[in-house]
């Protein structure tokens, strides 16, 4: 089967992405299966900005088909942060615990109505010479918890309340939250792209 290289160091999103790319006919590999790989830093302005620059940057190392994925949170009270910021919100090498943390605490004066937000999944797909052949995006609406609950997903899973649901993203059954999530939805359009560049293949 044709590689895959799925663009992300994150074992928790890669494992989400493993698990949503598996049914494709693609040989699926993680970044730590490629020895030599310079990190490709996430300059960009907006989720497919950096999504892009990562699929393009791995899939020149390592001349392979590459899928990358940026997301993040947006709060709206916030003004939209972290954003694109949302891995590095607490500071370079903070964990998820003290991301949660410093959201909370940001949140700690806003009732329960103005807590909206929204997870925010960009894909982008790189030929094998870095150039971008396809991108989509994905929005997950909800509103944020007032306290961490669930010991599931990562990242602010355990903060995160999808709309129609009472539960967190972290105390959701993985496939359930695999069936409603920002990832999902532009993975689905990532994966219709996948599906069709694997027929062409074989037909020709």
């Amino acid at each position: 089967m044709t590689p895959l290289l799925i663009a992300t160091w994150n074992k928790g999103k890669r494992r989400e992405l493993q698990q949503l790319l598996s049914d494709l006919p693609f040989a699926l590999m993680s970044l730590d299966d490629i020895l030599g790989l310079e990190p490709v830093l996430e300059t960009g302005e907006t989720f497919l900005e950096n999504a892009s620059l990562k699929a393009s940057g791995y899939a020149i190392q390592s001349g392979l088909l590459t899928l990358a994925d940026d997301s993040g949170l947006e709060v709206d009270a916030l003004a939209g942060a972290p954003g694109v910021h949302s891995a590095r919100y607490a500071g370079d090498g903070a964990s998820d615990r003290q991301r949660v943390e410093k959201l909370l605490g940001d949140l700690r004066n806003v009732d329960e109505p103005d807590r909206t937000a929204r997870f925010v999944s960009a894909v982008a797909t790189a030929s094998s010479n870095g150039s971008i052949i396809n991108m989509s995006v994905g929005r997950c609406e909800g509103r944020i918890a007032f306290e961490p609950q669930g010991s599931g997903g990562f990242g602010y899973d355990p903060i995160f309340i999808p709309a129609g649901s009472e539960m967190t993203f972290a105390e959701l059954p993985p496939e359930i939250k695999n069936q409603i999530s920002h990832r999902h939805t532009a993975l689905e359009k990532a994966r219709e792209f996948l599906r069709n560049l694997t027929c062409d293949s074989a037909a020709r």
